[in-house]
């Protein structure tokens, strides 16, 4: 089952779910402000602790790629990359930081002005499985090899009705292909 579909399962089961919990009553609101401050806690040190344990690591091995083009601009040639799996790892650890910043961005909207209670319950679920879903957490926690699904540059999940985003390119063609035209702007 693709990330997409995965992702709408649990948030359709979570609202079932989450229609059934009394939210009128203080005491279970009060509990489900605890239970989603406590997840987005959590969710954060691990992360702030993965990005530690990347730093300590220091990998300093050079990771070469082409970015896709933007969706925005598809006929815009891809960029060359050059990084260290070191700093590699560590901008997807701050992608990760930053979706959980903006989902908690969301729920004090939601939750502050808003007044719906619902989404406390879904988003920590929700929070829960993004933890499960992070690669460099794979990686450097559970000591799973960076092969297969794991394999540096990460390739993109897949979008909302389940098309899949160019990935990017890792074959020594493109990357020979980006550098020529890297190499020929610095000509000009």
């Amino acid at each position: 089952m693709s990330g997409a579909v995965t992702n709408l399962a649990i948030s359709l089961g979570a609202m079932q779910l989450a229609r059934k919990i009394p939210f009128d009553d203080p005491e279970v609101l009060n509990y489900a402000r605890i239970g989603y401050v406590a997840t987005q806690l959590t969710i954060l040190g691990i992360y702030y602790y993965v990005s530690m344990i990347i730093k300590k690591k220091n990998d300093q091995t050079v990771l070469k790629y082409v970015e896709p083009p933007s969706a925005m601009t598809p006929q815009e040639e891809g960029k060359l990359v050059t990084t260290t799996v070191r700093d590699y790892d560590l901008s997807e650890v701050s992608k990760l930081l930053r979706s959980v910043y903006m989902g908690i961005l969301m729920m004090a909207f939601l939750h502050g002005y808003m007044k719906f209670t619902q989404p406390l319950f879904i988003q920590s679920l929700m929070g829960l499985k993004g933890l499960y879903d992070a690669k460099p957490l794979a990686i450097h926690i559970l000591g799973k090899p960076a092969e297969g699904e794991l394999k540096r540059p990460f390739k993109a999940a897949p979008g909302l009705f389940g098309a899949a985003s160019g990935g990017p390119q890792t074959d020594k063609a493109a990357i020979t292909e980006a550098e020529k035209k890297v190499g020929g702007k610095k000509d000009d």
